[in-house]
């Protein structure tokens, strides 16, 4: 009798839908069974049921990796770290290319980085040996003070299809949306050192553990900015979010010329997924003019992929009214898009006013080179105004400047650049979104929005 129920109970669970493996240790306490070592030679050895990893000098990157590859699964561990000098990971769904690096092999794949310098970004993600950083911290700065120094620290992992949420201490820190890898190898990381007197610092991990799942279990709050590499596509979450998208890959709809009742007729081409200026004299607003939507936003949340050609100029303008009567481009705040290496303007202006990413001739972005991805490839820009007036420009995932819309410091701004002679610039309640035709070549996609209605607290 007893069989017959447990045999109804298992068959009515799977019925419905009830999938949830047990949870499987990979980590016995005792050794490093299940576990081998690629890329450099820092050593790795248990010590009173933690794996500890120490940091050895000129020797790459060395990682203790799963015998075992992984899908959709929930991770868990606990780590700590004892050195702000250094940082370590945990890899995801990752790989090792034997025949790179002259046959020394490459460790790649995504990587859950633990970062215990000023910067905080414990509970990004980072692409291993492959394209840098996916989800800098930055882009969720809540999440940012829940790792503990020098203490165990929570790391909780979650990836189903294309989707990877990561959380600290239970605090929701990243969500990345990305085809690049389904499945691959779990690791831990011991970052190279160069410099000797780092030798020896130590990296503990202990209670590591996994399970097969076919959802997400742990809850993700709305509203926390997703990094979607997938083209012209909001996942389930952003839409439960409030995105949308301004551009769709296959149509203009929702857009005009700035100065025009329909879309121009000619200077902008929509083909394979993106909307692009088509290259002409390079001059401004000469060859179909800038386009804007036919909504308008006060607080809001924009993302948008670019991609340059060499030597191209454009800009994303906000808060774009058409009032000024102006000829050329239409005014507005610009976000700059532009070769700051072979287009003259980026030498212009003042401090690198008018340089990628920057508030054009009013805010130099502050950016370094590596989070720069070159001409040809994409990049991601992102604008933020909140209800309270605070604006901030990203590139790729990194602040590069806020300011206070209508500030005195931002009237400053304005008083002693090329738009003090329009009355309140920058300042109206409400205004279109422009992508700006500057002669060259550059091609736009995934323009998403989410309005902020309430103040953000």
């Amino acid at each position: 009798m007893k069989r017959i129920l447990m045999t109804a109970l298992v068959f009515a669970f799977v019925a419905s839908g009830y999938t949830q493996a047990y949870w499987k240790d990979l980590f016995d306490g005792k050794s490093l069974e299940g576990w081998n070592q690629k890329g450099g030679k820092a050593r790795f050895e248990v010590y009173r049921g933690v794996i500890a990893g120490f940091t050895t000098p000129n020797t790459p990157n060395s990682f203790l990796c799963t015998n075992a590859e992984y899908s959709d699964f929930e991770l868990e561990m606990e780590v700590m770290m004892t050195d702000t000098n250094s940082n370590s990971g945990i890899q995801f769904r990752s790989h090792f290319d034997q025949s790179a690096n002259g046959g020394a092999g490459k460790v790649y794949g995504y990587q859950y980085e633990m970062d215990p310098s000023p910067r905080r970004w414990t509970g990004g993600i980072y692409d291993e040996g492959r394209r840098d950083w996916l989800y800098p911290l930055s882009l969720n700065p809540k999440a940012q003070s829940a790792f503990k120094f020098k203490e165990f620290n929570k790391v909780h992992i979650e990836c189903v299809g294309n989707e990877t949420r990561t959380w600290i201490n239970g605090v929701p820190a990243a969500m990345l949306v990305d085809m690049s890898d389904y499945n691959g190898f779990i690791a831990l990381q011991v970052h190279a050192v160069s410099n000797p007197a780092l030798a020896g610092t130590a990296t503990f991990f202990r209670k590591i553990r996994i399970r097969s799942i076919t959802k997400f279990n742990q809850d993700f709050p709305k509203g926390i900015y997703v990094m979607n590499t997938i083209a012209n596509m909001l996942s389930d979450y952003e839409v439960s979010s409030g995105w949308k998208l301004l551009f769709d890959g296959d149509d203009t709809k929702g857009w005009r010329g700035a100065f025009l009742d329909g879309f121009p007729t000619k200077g902008w081409q929509v083909q394979d997924g993106k909307i692009s200026v088509v290259p002409s004299d390079g001059h401004e607003s000469t060859n179909g003019g800038d386009i804007v939507t036919l909504d308008q936003f006060k607080a809001f949340d924009l993302s948008f992929d670019f991609r340059l050609t060499a030597g191209a100029n454009s800009g994303v303008k906000y808060f774009v009214t058409g009032k000024e009567k102006n000829e050329g481009s239409a005014i507005g705040l610009e976000y700059q898009v532009l070769d700051d290496k072979l287009h003259p303007d980026a030498k212009l202006g003042k401090d690198g006013d008018r340089t990628l990413a920057s508030l054009y001739d009013l805010i130099p972005a502050v950016k370094q080179e590596r989070f720069v991805h070159p001409v040809g490839q994409w990049n991601t820009g992102r604008i933020v105004v909140y209800p309270n007036n605070h604006v901030e420009h990203y590139l790729n995932g990194i602040k590069v400047l806020e300011y206070e819309r209508g500030s005195e410091a931002f009237r400053a701004l304005v008083a002693v650049s090329k738009y003090k002679i329009w009355p309140n610039f920058g300042e109206a309640p409400e205004g279109h979104i422009l992508l700006q035709e500057h002669g060259g070549e550059v091609s736009y996609r995934s323009i998403k929005i989410r309005v902020l209605d309430a103040p953000v607290k």
